[in-house]
Parts: structure tokens; sequence; C-alpha cells
């Protein structure tokens, strides 16, 4: 009886702080400010122990009688905003007019706080707070100075004719660089705070009046519901909010620049922009949402339709390609062409290991490669993915390690995969190309044909904020089509794609539209 009171009360607490996680306020009751300098400072070296960066500065102006302190975290300021529209006002000599410190301080934004939990949450976001002798009140003053790192290229969605500004890790530059993209009212804004150790804001953008309410209702539902120590970057935030955590495939985008992001608003779809990340979130979307680039609309529509298609082809080159080398020399040699099989023969004359084995040592070599050129320097990762992959290539091949068959198939594979535009959906193809290749293994082609039938059964079932994930093809929704497979011109896709759910499904209407249909 004891244990179930106890999982009682440990359930009814963890509502409890589900239930406030999602707001700015706190919810656990906090020690009041006092009219007393000394017991505010007290309390304030109570809370930032061991905080050599804690900086309070107490002087006394001659607006006010008695003691003011002005505190922040060094690290987390900007010097020159706060002696100059926060110190300078208040040591200078009173001017006519001027008769409170909201006159003198010359700053964005300035809040009033009342509680010592509303204090410690606004110094640690960077903000400086004025204490005034016989107040139960502090000021906080918006002196934002982080370190933070310029407006550069995108590093994982390069693009030819598209914008040359990525996200940075600051949230607030990155809504601005939205912004710029949409400047209408109706693109609203909504945060969150998630974190019990360490806030991090998470702001909602959609378009009022093209998202749809239950699909952001939904998402803010998941968002409330989350409830760790912090949220560190949109992948564990994705994480926490995806319908399936257990498929290889990604439910949402995850993209690092503004004008994909503001594209894909105007759609009608949730961009969840994560302070201290230097990408956002995209949702709901769908399996072809994954192939689509911003480079597609920049460019000409029989162009962009030709990449299209060849994205999808190195899309089944990349999965199936090895199982069927490895089902086809195992199993099924009976449909390579005569004069092929002599050759695939004389290849492997000399390799003593069975196909499996050859496909995937050869693949993991190429995975190990990879990683090591993503995660060196980049002129020593590009020496190590170029030098390395000949050398070995060349050297088990010598060696009858593996056949010439084997290295030509392993090339192409890693091309087709490299074409993949988004690097999540690259990773899920990794991951499955090698449970097909298990498959072909054991059953040839009759198991890849279940294979990729499993993987259609998956895609299927799956969904991206209770949104069909293999949409437009199931559901079939034919006016989709027109940017699936194929981009036709941009005059001729007049509504928003279904898989959005936006309210308003009809775009702006071009005149050669109307022309054409008369």
């Amino acid at each position: 009886m004891k244990s179930r009171g106890w999982l009682k009360r440990k359930r009814a607490a963890a509502a409890n702080r589900n239930s406030h996680s999602g707001g700015l306020a706190r919810p656990n009751k906090a020690l009041e400010i006092s009219e007393s300098m000394n017991e505010n400072i007290t309390e304030l070296h109570n809370i930032f122990t061991f905080t050599p960066d804690l900086v309070i500065r107490d002087f006394e102006s001659k607006l006010i009688e008695g003691r003011l302190a002005l505190v922040y975290l060094t690290g987390l300021v900007d010097k020159n905003s706060i002696n100059n529209n926060v110190l300078r006002p208040l040591l200078a000599p009173l001017e006519r007019g001027q008769t409170s410190i909201m006159d003198l301080l010359s700053v964005g934004k300035v809040t009033t706080l009342y509680d010592f939990n509303e204090v410690e949450e606004a110094i640690l976001q960077g903000s400086s707070l004025l204490f005034i002798e016989g107040r139960k009140e502090a000021l906080s003053v918006e002196t934002h100075g982080w370190p933070q790192r310029a407006i550069e290229d995108p590093q994982l969605e390069a693009s030819l004719k598209g914008a040359h500004q990525g996200f940075v890790e600051t949230g607030i530059q990155n809504i601005a660089l939205i912004r710029r993209y949409i400047p209408n009212r109706e693109l609203k804004i909504k945060e969150y705070l998630i974190g019990e150790r360490g806030a991090s804001k998470v702001s909602v953008l959609f378009l009022a009046d093209v998202c749809k309410p239950e699909v952001l209702q939904e998402l803010e539902n998941r968002i409330k519901k989350i409830n760790v120590d912090t949220i560190l970057n949109t992948g564990e935030l994705e994480e926490f909010i995806e319908d399936n955590p257990y498929s290889p495939f990604p439910q949402f985008i995850t993209t690092e620049r503004p004008d994909s992001a503001a594209s894909h608003i105007l759609q009608g779809r949730i961009v969840v922009v994560v302070d201290r990340s230097p990408s956002v979130l995209v949702g709901p979307v769908s399996f072809a949402s994954f192939f689509q680039n911003v480079d597609d609309y920049s460019t000409r529509w029989l162009v962009s339709t030709f990449i299209r298609l060849l994205r999808f082809l190195a899309f089944l080159i990349a999965t199936f390609l090895p199982a069927i080398y490895i089902a086809v020399i195992s199993f099924n040699y009976e449909v390579i062409p005569l004069d092929l099989i002599i050759s695939v023969g004389e290849s492997r004359e000399r390799v003593p290991f069975p196909p499996l084995l050859e496909a995937v040592m050869m693949e993991l070599t190429l995975e190990m490669l990879r990683e090591a050129g993503v995660r060196l320097p980049a002129p020593i990762g590009q020496t190590v993915g170029i030098v390395g992959g000949i050398v070995i290539g060349q050297a088990v091949v010598q060696a009858g390690i593996v056949s010439n068959i084997m290295v030509i198939v392993v090339a192409f594979t890693a091309i087709s995969s490299f074409i993949i535009p988004n690097y999540d959906m690259a990773s899920a193809i990794r991951l499955i190309r090698f449970l097909m290749m298990g498959l072909a293994a054991m059953f040839g082609i009759v198991g890849i044909v279940i294979g990729f039938m499993t993987l259609i059964g998956h895609l299927i079932s799956l969904e991206s904020l209770g949104v069909p994930y293999g949409s437009p093809l199931a559901p079939v929704r034919f006016k989709d089509w027109k940017d699936f497979f194929i981009r036709l011109p941009l005059f001729k896709m007049t509504e928003r794609p279904v898989s959005a759910r936006a309210v308003q499904s009809q775009r702006l209407e071009d005149d050669r539209q109307k022309e054409e249909g008369k």
C-alpha cells in the first residue's frame, strides 16, 4: 500500500511539473525581494555561490535617496550597453523633466520583477538587475551580449542560387532572419521554456491564417509534456516530440537555411526555433519533403525535375544495390548475362569470402572513412577520404580480399547516398542498407522484395504530427503530384501541399494560370 501511495504522489508531482513546463513562469514559490539592500545582496550571494563572474555594482544616484545595486553576469551582458545606457544616465546630474528611473534608462526593454526566482532566471538569461533601496521590486534591464558568431553559409545545405545566410546559435537572430523573408503580421510566435536546470527557450513560428489549429495544438501539447534538465539542440527536441521514435526515418526536417524555413511556413507548416541551436525543426512533413531542395525553385523546372528524379533513383540505388549484388551472386546468378557472369567469376576467383561478408567489410570501411572525414579537421578530413578510399580500394583488390565488382558497387552506393539532400534521410538509408543486405543473403531476390514491401508498409504507417508520412502517394493526393516526382512551373502550383494541412489551400493565382484556364 505504501508503494502505491508513493507512486501516486510521484505521478501527481510529475503531472504538476509537466503542466507548467511549457510556460514562461515558474510554478514554485520563491522568496520575495526585500526593501533592505543588504538582505537582497545576501540572498544573491546565497543563490550564486562559487560564481566569480557575478558582478554586484553598489552605487548612489542623485535621482533617488539611498543605494542602488546593478547585478549581472559579466560574460552574458554587453558592457558598453551597461555603461552607456544604465550607469552613465543614473550617475549623471539630474536634468529637468527627468523624474523617474524609466526616463533615464535608454534600453529597449525594462521589466519589473518581484521575487528571486524571476531574478535568478533573468540574470542567467543575460539581463542586468537593478535593485533600489526601499523597494520590494527589481528592474530587469535587457543588456544581452553573450558570445556569438557571425552569420555564415550553411554547412550542411549548400546552395548554388539560394541565399548564403545560415542560422546561428541565437534564437532571436534566427527569428529575425525568418522575419526578413516573411514581413507579415500573420507570422505569429509562441514561446516556451523547457528544462528544470537550464531553461531553453523554444519558439514556435507559424502563419495564423494558414496553419491548421489542430496541428499547432498537437505540437504545443507535445512540447509542454517535456520534462528534462535542459534542451541543448533541435535533435534532442525532435526525439521528444516525434510520432515514432523507433523508426529510422526522420519525421521532422532539420534545416540551417532561413529561406527554406520561410518556404515551409508559407506552405502552412510550423517551424520550431530552439535557442542555442544553429538549426530549426519543420513539421509536419512527408517522405517526399526530404528530397526537395531550395535550389529546385530557383532553377528551371525541367532541370529541377531531372535532378529530383535523380534523387529518387539515388535513394533506390543506395538502399538496394549492395543487396542486389549479394542476391545475384549468391542465389540468382542465372539472371546475369553470360558474358558478364564470366567477368564476375574471374573477378571473384581469388576472393575467399562469401558475398555478404565481402559487402559488409567494404560498407563498414566506407562508413569509417566517411565518419573520419567528418570528424577530422577539414584539410585532413579531405585527405583521409580521398587517399584512404583509393589506397584501401586498390590494396584490397590486389590482395584478393574483395572483387573489382564489389568496389564498383560500393562506389556507386556511396555516390548515390551523397546525392540525398537531407542528412538525416541519408543516415537512415545507410542503416536500412545493411538490413537489405542481410535479407538478400538469406533469401536472395525474394528477400529484397520482402524488405521493399516492408519498407513501403512502414512508410505508409508513419505520421508526422498526425499527418500521413506517405502523402501524396498514401493516401493518394494527385494535386500534390505537381511538386512530387516532378516540379511543374511555379505558376501551375496554385495550391499549398495537402500534407501541410494548411487552412488556406489556395495560393495567390498567377495571371498566366488564369489565361491558360480560359
